[in-house]
């Protein structure tokens, strides 16, 4: 019983270590769209997103700041949806409307709690780690 409970553990351990090696990978890939320019939030939002999952993000945004929000998934562009939406669920923006885009700029002249949310666009695949950044211009 304790060898299968030590195998099980194993292997839990290593498909763990994998997704976080695969989120670590798109996190650097997505980092390419953080210019001089921006400052990072300090974060990495993610998720590992099994087959049709919507992943949500929550952030306070401040007025006054010039920002920019970059989504990621794989290791080319075009592949995350994203969209940003209110308090009261207004969508604010959508990566749809815009080919897909992998970051948006975007100034607001108030503060704002929104929510993030990230899917996969390919129909076909079955899981996918998710990365989300926020910066902010200097």
């Amino acid at each position: 019983m304790k060898k299968i409970f030590l195998i099980i553990a194993l292997v839990f351990m290593g498909t763990s270590i994998n997704v976080f090696a695969q989120c670590d990978t798109i996190a650097s890939i997505c980092e390419k769209h953080l210019t001089k320019k921006y400052v990072s939030d300090g974060q990495q939002y993610r998720a590992l997103l099994l087959n049709k999952e919507v992943a949500e993000f929550n952030a306070t945004l401040f007025g006054g700041t010039t920002y920019r929000v970059a989504a990621c998934s794989g290791l080319k562009d075009g592949q995350l949806e994203f969209s940003i939406f209110d308090k009261q669920r207004n969508l604010l923006f959508s990566n749809i409307e815009h080919k897909n885009a992998p970051y948006w700029d975007f100034k607001l002249t108030s503060t704002l709690d929104c929510t993030i949310e990230a899917q996969l666009i390919d129909a076909n695949a079955q899981s996918g780690c998710a990365v989300l950044l926020i910066s902010f211009k200097q």
